[in-house]
């Protein structure tokens, strides 16, 4: 009865090992390309003022053609939503948050209908508007 007991156990415990291992790896590679996306989609602004980084958040969405769904300051939370082709929509999502006593850290995070964009290049046009409406602001320009 022995001899049996342990030709089944042995096994399933052989399986359980093997799929722990490729579990961790999977949950590693997620985390490193997830870390890589984080910091696309992360800047950092000289600034501590919330308030108008806030309101370049929300010109630089209307700018690129986004309509503005929430926006909470309170939160340092804004949502927009952009339609491609009349039917997809594509939906950004920024937060503001303190960075320290004299940045502020802002996150975008852009969806393709259910896909998450994982392409640089949206996050890199988004931050170069919102540079450029930051400055203009600073100096007051309309």
């Amino acid at each position: 009865m022995k001899g049996k007991t342990a030709l089944f156990v042995v096994p399933v415990l052989l399986l359980l090992v093997n799929g722990c291992a490729s579990t961790t790896q999977q949950v590693f590679t997620t985390e490193e390309s997830q870390a890589k996306l984080r910091s696309v989609q992360t800047r950092a602004f000289d600034t501590n003022d919330k308030n108008k980084m806030m309101r370049n958040v929300i010109s630089t969405l209307q700018d690129l053609d986004f309509v503005i769904d929430n926006a909470d300051l309170l939160l340092g939370s804004v949502s927009a939503t952009k339609f491609a082709n009349n039917q997809t929509a594509v939906k950004a999502t920024v937060t503001v948050r303190d960075r320290g006593e004299k940045q502020l850290l802002v996150r975008l995070n852009v969806q393709y209908g259910l896909k998450a964009i994982e392409d640089p290049e949206p996050y890199q046009d988004f931050f170069n508007s919102l540079g450029k409406a930051i400055f203009l602001t600073a100096h007051q320009v309309d």
